[in-house]
């Protein structure tokens, strides 16, 4: 009897591993698909990504696996990732804070389910029939950069009201937010009087070239892309800030403030990133694309340094210290 027993759990022993990658196979797949890289700088979002899927009752390793892509600024690899993914038939593709991910994603498959985070118009992207009813397999959030991109510079000019020459830091591998970018801040300046200089960056050596050039052409304030590159790369451009002694102005995305970056403005980031979660869970659950609106932010945060403002020599306004909703001593 005993030698039966042993021998029964012994198989019930073997056949534990079987069972485990079966269930493992059987669980839904998600692309995650990002722009940036896999470092601290991202962190925080995939952190807040893996908390809206729990808020949907997903858990990563246990009924759900995630795909991480990291594109590392290489937006040219997307056509065959995106491909790839939909060949595979993975249950949902997510593209938090990656426009030209989106639309990759969105030319290789009409079936798969996307959830996106875009700064652009979706409905003028294509993503999209309406917010209120995209109508197809895509939805997800929309952060403003119009609007955003309008605010950081008032802001900046505020902060900095002697300011005239406006260097503006861009992506051109990013290229759809790049031209957003430029559009809407020359649109802006224009209205408040500044003028401004574009400065172009794809790599560490060329943000290196990009701040040479203030010994030359020298602006008053820099205004920088908010770009996943640039913000895996926040020391060295808040580091390069200091040293040219430029009052300097950021995107909401990882925190540019806390390592010495004079002050930033945007949606929240985790949040964002949690919203795409959650919409990733309700598609597992069953809700269809089309009938999940695109949300909207409803947080923007504005974060300034005072320590790197006494550096610059520069005074806040008592009316951005009061609207603040960080402020690091």
């Amino acid at each position: 009897m005993r030698r039966r027993e042993f021998i029964a759990g012994l198989g019930g022993t073997a056949a534990w591993p079987l069972m485990a990658r079966a269930q493992q196979a059987a669980m839904p797949v998600v692309g995650f698909v990002h722009g940036g890289w896999a470092d601290a700088s991202s962190a925080g979002s995939v952190a807040a990504f893996r908390k809206g899927l729990e808020e949907a009752g997903y858990v990563e390793g246990r009924n759900v696996t995630v795909e991480y892509h990291w594109l590392e600024n290489q937006s040219d690899r997307l056509p065959s990732l995106m491909a790839d993914l939909a060949r595979r038939r993975v249950a949902v593709i997510a593209t938090p804070g990656n426009t030209a991910g989106s639309i990759a994603a969105k030319a290789a498959t009409a079936t798969i389910p996307i959830v996106f985070g875009v700064a652009e118009d979706p409905v003028k992207l294509g993503l999209v029939a309406s917010l209120a009813r995209p109508g197809g397999n895509a939805t997800g959030v929309n952060f403003f950069s119009n609007e955003v991109l309008t605010k950081r510079l008032e802001l900046l000019r505020e902060l900095v009201p002697r300011a005239i020459r406006v260097a503006v830091l861009v992506n051109p591998a990013n290229a759809l937010g790049a031209e957003t970018t430029v559009r809407e801040v020359q649109k802006a300046a224009r209205s408040i009087g500044l003028q401004i200089q574009i400065l172009n960056a794809t790599t560490i050596d060329e943000i290196d070239a990009a701040f040479a050039t203030f010994e030359h052409e020298r602006p008053e304030a820099l205004f920088v892309h908010a770009d996943q590159f640039f913000s895996s790369r926040r020391v060295q451009l808040a580091t390069l800030a200091a040293r040219e002694r430029v009052p300097a102005t950021y995107g909401g995305g990882p925190d540019s403030v806390a390592v010495g970056g004079l002050m930033s403005y945007g949606p929240n980031n985790a949040d964002r990133f949690r919203q795409i979660g959650v919409y990733t869970g309700r598609i597992l659950q069953g809700a269809k694309p089309a009938d999940l609106p695109v949300l909207q932010p409803t947080k923007f945060e504005l974060k300034i340094n005072l320590t790197t403002a006494k550096a610059l020599g520069l005074t806040i306004p008592e009316r951005l210290l009061a609207i603040a909703d960080e402020v690091i001593q």
